[in-house]
């Protein structure tokens, strides 16, 4: 009752819908047989004869009674959900100016296009009734209000409806819905107004590979409705004679195989995507350059099903921008490669040969792989700007440590790249020293020693007071493996992480940052901040740290995550459950983990490199809030250890800031530099 006193304006305008209906019989016959028709429908026809009345009447009929049930549902919740986030006096204002533009510029498109279209001469004469493009302009505006990543879902879903009905479609409502869409969103925001929520986030890595999936997913939809349903749009018809049940099974099969690929991030879908739509939109203009020289020379004969393919490439064109745009989201080879084998072969690794607070990260799949110490062991590192930006510490045997370094070192010589190593420990340190390399301490890793720990003291109230709050709110820690979480948890667990991701004003970090994609590993655990009604109110996830012979000796945290609307100190909450329960199992400590580019002092022989890396970590700071979670995690208590990166040459120091850079934003564009640069 609350929400319906909040949209007095759509329950008057669906009563007077119905009472309308009913008045004039509309809800049980078509009100298109009807001999006053002409005079309530809007329409080119309808302007031409001077009706410029019917605007206003129009929007209060449905075509046919079978219309008034989808009318009346797309109103109520297209303009319903306006409402309630623009308020009633937006709403209308919106409602009516969109449906006015949209149907007097439907009107003059079709007056422009209909001497030189017949698509355009066939749509012109058609009468419309009903309210949706009002309603799209509605919803359209109200998408300013949401934030990441609803409101780019929901964008993406009306831009796409509306330009695939257009494409595949074109009637009168299609051109009309296409127009309220097109015109209103780039006004949204100062339509919006107050309600605006100011986000200048990008999708995340996940958003993208969705919108691609969605994009191949369409593609199968379309060729199974126009196979079925064969359309006229503005390209011409839209359907083929040609096309066997088989052709079309096919195309489907491969969509959906690709599809898998790009889901995951693939880059052998993402290339093979690529590859399909650029050949199809050559093709396209190779067979117009052909009908161009065909009807110089007067010797064209007619081609069939050329409308259908110009179309399909229009969708292509689209398409493939996307893709370009969001290419950063598919580095995930096709079968990830390690030392001698997969991914599989690292882990093995790991749990052998043990490894620093970072060694599970070098298991991550964007990694590549440097063998060392007779295959029994292997570096992690990203490759950007000709370097090799090493993972932590090696992995390998403890009494090969010494000529870990020096071995990775050769494989970067024989490769060409600039070795460095980034959150490295005191080990590699003392290796890197002897080879006469230098070193500077880039973070601090914050450690929780867990034997004997308990919340008692002045020091620990914080944690103390999270812990007491809960209770009192009724919240309750869950420690999972999150891949075996309900469906619905899993759901809120990635919308918490992806509002989270898109309110930055940069693109989502990686490198030594994971998220919700790592957090499924079945080898890392989750912490879940539930309450009574199975609402999450945040989330952690921690990766393993191994001693060596299979056994881990402690835990680092990765994903920390928190709802903007929920309980205040969940974050806090979650780390102390987490020690708690970890205390319980016999671990020996937690690393709360180093924000990246952020410590508490230096440790080495440079300044140079000190300085662009005081000046990244500060640039990022706003946006990232790295230097302000390391004060965070003093809350804790913990013992600090340096990390540090280690590099052979001065001369490389330009190069490896631009390498650390790109690792970790590795989806950063030329328009977030100046974001880097004001800061």
């Amino acid at each position: 009752m609350t929400h319906l006193r909040r949209i007095p304006f759509t329950l008057a305008f669906l009563a007077a819908l119905v009472v309308t209906g009913v008045a004039t019989g509309s809800l049980w016959s078509p009100v298109e047989d009807r001999a006053w028709f002409p005079d309530v429908a809007f329409g080119l026809p309808a302007f031409e004869a001077g009706r410029w009345w019917t605007p206003v009447t129009g929007p209060f009929f449905a075509v046919t009674p079978l219309y008034y049930l989808p009318v009346f549902l797309s109103f109520a919740l297209f303009t319903g959900f306006a409402e309630l986030r623009l308020g009633t006096k937006r709403t209308i204002g919106t409602f009516v100016t969109g449906h006015l533009v949209a149907i007097l510029g439907a009107a003059g498109v079709l007056l422009a296009l209909r001497d030189v279209s017949s698509w355009a001469a066939a749509v012109a004469t058609v009468l419309d009734v009903g309210p949706s493009a009002g309603a799209f302009a509605a919803i359209t505006a109200a998408t300013a209000t949401l934030r990441a990543p609803w409101r780019l879902r929901l964008r993406i879903l009306l831009v796409g409806y509306a330009g695939i009905a257009l494409l595949y479609g074109g009637t009168l409502a299609d051109v009309e819905h296409f127009l309220a869409v097109a015109i209103t969103l780039p006004l949204s925001p100062r339509i919006a107004g107050p309600n605006r929520v100011r986000n200048t986030g990008q999708p995340s890595r996940r958003e993208w590979r969705l919108l691609a999936a969605s994009g191949l997913l369409v593609v199968a939809a379309v060729r199974i409705v126009t196979w079925f349903f064969p359309t006229t749009g503005p390209l011409g018809p839209t359907g083929t004679d040609d096309s066997s049940a088989v052709e079309v099974v096919v195309v489907i099969l491969l969509a959906l195989l690709v599809m898998r690929g790009l889901s995951r991030g693939r880059r052998v879908a993402w290339w093979a995507v690529v590859v399909i739509a650029a050949l199809d939109i050559l093709l396209t203009a190779l067979t117009g350059v052909a009908l161009l020289v065909a009807t110089v020379l007067d010797s064209v004969e007619a081609v069939d099903d050329v409308p259908l393919v110009v179309t399909d490439s229009v969708f292509w064109l689209g398409y493939l921008v996307l893709l370009v745009a969001g290419r950063h989201a598919f580095r995930v080879p096709w079968r990830p490669r390690t030392a001698d084998g997969d991914r599989r072969h690292a882990i093995e690794l790991v749990q052998r040969n043990g490894g620093g607070t970072l060694s599970w990260m070098t298991t991550w799949p964007e990694n590549r792989y440097f063998p060392i110490a007779h295959d029994t062991g292997y570096v992690a590192y990203r490759k950007h700007a000709g370097v090799a930006v090493a993972l932590g510490d090696p992995i390998c045997p403890r009494s090969d440590g010494d000529g870990a370094v020096a071995e990775f070192a050769e494989n970067c010589d024989r490769a060409g790249l600039v070795p460095c190593l980034f959150s490295a420990t005191e080990p590699s340190v003392r290796g890197a020293e002897r080879l006469g390399w230098r070193y500077l301490q880039v973070a601090e890793d914050t450690l929780i020693d867990l034997p004997g720990l308990e919340f008692k003291g002045k020091q620990w109230q914080p944690a103390r007071s999270a812990l007491n709050r809960a209770v009192k709110e009724g919240i309750t820690f869950r420690l999972v493996h999150l891949a075996d979480e309900p469906r619905a948890v899993l759901q809120q667990v990635r919308a918490i992480s992806e509002e989270w991701v898109g309110d930055k004003g940069l693109p989502e970090m990686g490198f030594t940052l994971g998220g919700v994609d790592e957090a499924l590993d079945r080898h890392v655990r989750a912490g879940l901040a539930v309450d009574a009604d199975g609402r999450v109110h945040g989330v952690t996830s921690w990766i393993p740290v191994y001693a060596g012979n299979g056994e881990i000796e402690g835990w680092t945290l990765d994903v920390m995550r928190r709802r903007s609307d929920g309980f205040k100190h969940v974050v806090e909450f979650l780390i102390a459950s987490a020690c708690q329960a970890f205390r319980d199992e016999g671990a020996r400590y937690l690393s709360l983990s180093g924000a990246p580019l952020a410590r508490a002092g230096t440790d080495g022989d440079t300044r140079v490199l000190d300085a662009l890396l005081d000046k990244l970590g500060a640039a990022l700071e706003p946006y990232y809030g790295f230097r302000s979670l390391h004060a965070f995690k003093a809350k804790f208590r913990p013992r600090y250890a340096p990390m540090y990166l280690i590099y052979r040459d001065e001369a490389d120091l330009p190069r490896i800031g631009v390498a650390i850079a790109r690792a970790y934003l590795p989806e950063a564009g030329l328009r977030d530099i100046p974001k880097l640069v004001r800061s």
